[in-house]
């Protein structure tokens, strides 16, 4: 079976704390679990499915933890011609607030289709090596 990167990067792309997404190599569904404490809410019944299902059938998303939003931010500044919009960008995204200073600042520099293709191509590279980490072939056909 071979899993559609499309679907791989929606899921990195949906990556938050209330969420663990799963692949499920035996329906080629995405499935999810729901953080308690976040939701209120849990599926008992597909914790023990994953839990009690062979090895490999439930293959875990990247979570925001594995994503490292941080660094691909980090990354794209550095790719940045010297200058205004590189220095002030590698000061936003330091300490507190960075994401919110980051975002304001690729507006204010209209730099923010830049930005959007090179997260993207972070993310396909990401869903790429989860592939291969995970032992799963990708299509990137629809």
């Amino acid at each position: 079976m071979k899993i559609h990167l499309e679907q791989v990067i929606d899921m990195i792309e949906t990556a938050d704390d209330a969420f663990t997404y799963f692949y499920d190599t035996q329906t080629g569904e995405t499935v999810y679990l729901q953080d308690e404490i976040i939701t209120g809410e849990r599926n008992e019944e597909l914790e023990e499915l994953i839990e009690n299902s062979p090895r490999g059938r439930f293959l875990r998303f990247p979570t925001k933890y594995d994503i490292h939003e941080y660094r691909i931010m980090e990354s794209f500044v550095g790719t940045l011609p010297p200058g205004a919009a590189r220095q002030e960008l590698a000061n936003a995204i330091r300490g507190r607030g960075a994401f919110r200073r980051f975002k304001n600042g690729i507006y204010y520099h209209r730099i923010e289709q830049q930005w959007f293709d090179y997260r993207e191509q972070a993310y396909r590279e990401i869903a790429i090596r989860w592939c291969r980490d995970v032992g799963i072939e990708y299509t990137e056909e629809n």
